[in-house]
């Protein structure tokens, strides 16, 4: 079952501060989207007025009105929630700010998925005494939330598992690692189980521990092929060596 493609996306429309004097007196408005389904229903729209970091007042699409938070903001709030006209504007700004805004970024952003590149690797044998550890590792994926599981046997396993948090590549990319640790068995299947918006089933890589030997096969033989030539090398240098010796310079 795969992840849903949207949990929650929090939009700051609009910052703006200005300052009042040298000594630091700021008036700061702050307009936010917040919601956190795909179709926009539960769609909240706050505005808010601050002053040197306080809260004055709030306007919360859900009351509909704003709340004054001191006494300034009380009396400012009363005044505002009279105005009906201005009221029907800051009302609709559910619609024409965020719910528009949230159209245009979830076409462009949001619905954009990429599929991770997964690998399974050895990352400490077992020497007998301690278990082997593997790693699970997912790069390159978009967004943010996936699941990683590791599997015994097609069974999921939840001991002995560690795992990183989601890591932003600074790219729009995430990456994330997991770690098991396990001792070795006779016939055991072990398999890294990643879940993510990219794809409707769950993406399954088996760990093969002949690839690790194959690997090692290739080091072999291309250490003896580096010791051949050297041995090739060295005698060559012997032959010409006793050739030179064997001449006889005649002077002119």
């Amino acid at each position: 079952m795969s992840l849903p493609k949207l949990l929650s996306f929090h939009l700051i429309i609009l910052l703006s501060a200005f300052t009042g004097a040298a000594n630091g007196y700021y008036h700061s408005t702050l307009n936010e989207c917040i919601y956190s389904s795909s179709d926009h229903s539960d769609m909240v729209y706050i505005q808010g007025y601050y002053y040197n970091k306080f809260m004055d007042i709030q306007f919360n699409s859900t009351l509909g009105e704003f709340v004054g938070f001191t006494e300034y903001g009380v009396r400012t709030a009363e005044s505002w929630n009279k105005d009906t006209a201005y009221m029907q504007q800051v009302r609709e700004e559910v619609n024409r700010v965020c719910k528009y805004n949230a159209e245009l970024l979830d076409s462009a952003v949001r619905d954009k998925t990429e599929k991770p590149n997964i690998k399974v690797s050895s990352v400490k044998e077992s020497d007998g005494k301690h278990p082997a550890v593997l790693m699970c590792s997912a790069y390159r994926f978009y967004p943010q939330k996936i699941k990683v599981t590791w599997l015994k046997n097609n069974v999921p396993e939840t001991t002995d598992v560690t795992s990183t948090e989601e890591m932003p590549n600074g790219d729009w990319y995430y990456q994330i690692h997991s770690h098991l640790e396990y001792t070795p068995k006779s016939g055991e299947k072990i398999s890294c189980m990643v879940e993510h918006a990219s794809s409707t089933q769950p993406m399954i890589v088996d760990w093969n521990p002949a690839i690790k030997e194959s690997e090692r096969n290739k080091i072999a033989i291309g250490a003896s092929a580096l010791v051949l030539g050297i041995i090739i090398a060295a005698a060559g240098l012997i032959y010409y060596k006793k050739k030179s010796a064997g001449r006889i310079l005649v002077p002119h």
